[in-house]
Formats: C-alpha cells, structure tokens, sequence
C-alpha cells in the first residue's frame, strides 16, 4: 500500500458476487472453510447480515463438493510429505493454523504416516537441504533445528546424528541443553 493514502472502503458484495469471489479464490488455490470465511468476511457487512451470506456461500460450496476441509487435509498432507519431506508435527501445525479441525486433522496423519519411516523421511529431508554431515558442535545443532523445524522427533533425529559418528560429547551437551529447554517450557 502506497504511503499517505488511506485504502478506499469496497462496497460490500451481495451473494451471488461473493460467491463467484470464492470460487474465484478456490480457483487460485486450495483453502480451508475457516481460511475462505476469513477472506469472504473482508468483502461483506459486518454483522448477522454479512455473516449470514458468508455461510450461505460456504453451504452452497460444500454442497457442489468446492469444500472440504477433509480433502484438503488429506491433499496437504501428501504434498508436504512427498515434495517436501515434513515430519508429520510440521504438517500438525500447518494445518492447525489453517484451521482444520482436530479430529480431521488426527484421522489424516494417521493414515498418511501409517507405513510412512520417519527416518527416511528426515534423511530425504536432509539430502534435498544438502545437507552434510556436521563437523563440530555448531553445525551439529543447526541440523538439529532444522529437522526439529521440518516436524521430526528428537529420537529421529538423534538416531541420524549417531549414525553419522558426531561426537557424543556433543551429542550428549546438546541432548542435555533439549532437555533443559523442554522442562523450561
């Protein structure tokens, strides 16, 4: 947004209009009911009767089978999972922040991390990071954050780490320094 203007205030969209922007956004890309809503809500009056076309539109979407957070659950999960190599906690997350609700998200990741190893998925992880075997200490604890960040468990990641020979003694510091970290939380 340019400095020194204020943004014009948009006329609110009657139904029709609101749909035809939510397909319009679903056509973009693939969104969750909660994350639709939040966008539709922008394009309407604020109260019952802006609230009220926003789940007429989203009625009339789930209907035509447009939406649905299950789908999107189970088609984000095998995304992340096969082009990005995420542990299924990263995958948790992203899809709470979407919105998903939580049993739909448990159903999913349980089917899709059924017959999934997550130790071949970390050193998948690993190798499309390029990432190579740690030297010393620090770089041992930058594997470490990255793997805790792409979703994997700390047994994972310290059964990788040992197979790669790094030094126990930093091993064990940096085990001890998790430890540490986790109980402070």
């Amino acid at each position: 947004m340019p400095f020194g203007r204020t943004p014009k205030k948009k006329q609110p969209l009657d139904e029709a209009a609101l749909y035809e922007y939510a397909i319009g956004a679903l056509g973009r890309r693939m969104r969750t009911v909660a994350e639709l809503k939040r966008l539709m809500r922008k394009r309407v009056e604020d109260g019952n009767p802006g609230e009220a076309k926003v789940e007429a539109v989203v009625a009339r979407l789930k209907e035509r089978r447009y939406l649905n957070d299950t789908n999107f659950a189970a088609d984000y999960t095998r995304l992340r999972q096969e082009n990005s190599s995420f542990g299924k906690r990263r995958v948790q997350q992203d899809l709470i922040q979407k919105g998903v609700h939580a049993d739909v998200i448990a159903r999913t990741l349980d089917t899709a991390y059924e017959n999934v190893n997550e130790e071949e998925l970390a050193r998948r992880h690993l190798a499309r990071k390029r990432v190579r075997k740690p030297s010393n200490e620090k770089e041992t604890a930058r594997v470490i954050r990255l793997l805790v960040r792409a979703g994997f468990s700390t047994g994972v990641i310290f059964k990788i780490l040992k197979q790669w020979d790094v030094d126990e003694a930093a091993l064990s510091a940096l085990e001890a320094m998790d430890v540490d970290e986790s109980s402070a939380e």
